[in-house]
């Protein structure tokens, strides 16, 4: 599943150079699973780069440049840590649609590895998923299968609303 999701950024950054990626280690090192390697080397350090571990901020961040014209694929680690950013996610990006009457949209993805069963232990296993299904405005994916994860990916990246990506950790490397 991670050569789907890094062949899903390939592709839609090709086509589209208003998409970066942002998140802690996207850059350089290319994800803490890898899901982004290789992508800063090609695309360059202004559309595949680091910020500081503050996953709130992360999102703002995405919010913002999102309302500006770009397409913001920000990753947050773990979805564990995604909870300083509930705010941004629920009050602002998935209201900001309809906030505005429809004059601002947030076209942000937001990549993030769920669940467990890697032995993450408590602080890199939970699975909030549902929390944000619940959410309008907000759209909500888990793709199950390496085909489904590219696709998947490259819809919710082309889409104009703010979608939240689950990646399931399990099956990152294989069934």
């Amino acid at each position: 599943m991670i050569e789907a999701i890094n062949e899903a950024l390939d592709v839609t950054m090709a086509r589209d150079p208003d998409i970066v990626i942002m998140g802690e280690d996207v850059g350089y090192f290319g994800g803490v699973f890898r899901a982004t390697a290789g992508l800063q080397e090609k695309y360059g350090k202004n559309r595949v780069f680091d910020t500081p571990i503050s996953e709130c901020g992360i999102i703002a961040a995405a919010v913002g440049m999102g309302a500006y014209g770009l397409r913001p694929v920000p990753e947050i680690q773990f979805a564990d840590y995604i909870y300083p950013g509930l705010d941004q996610l629920i009050s602002e990006a998935a209201r900001l649609r309809y906030r505005s009457a429809g004059e601002y949209t947030a076209p942000l993805t937001v990549r993030t590895p769920f669940g467990g069963g890697i032995f993450g232990g408590q602080t890199h296993s939970q699975s909030p998923e549902a929390i944000f299904a619940h959410v309008s405005g907000l759209k909500t994916v888990i793709p199950s299968t390496p085909y489904d994860a590219k696709g998947l990916l490259i819809a919710a990246i082309e889409d104009n609303d703010p979608v939240i990506f689950f990646e399931p950790k399990r099956i990152y490397n294989g069934p």
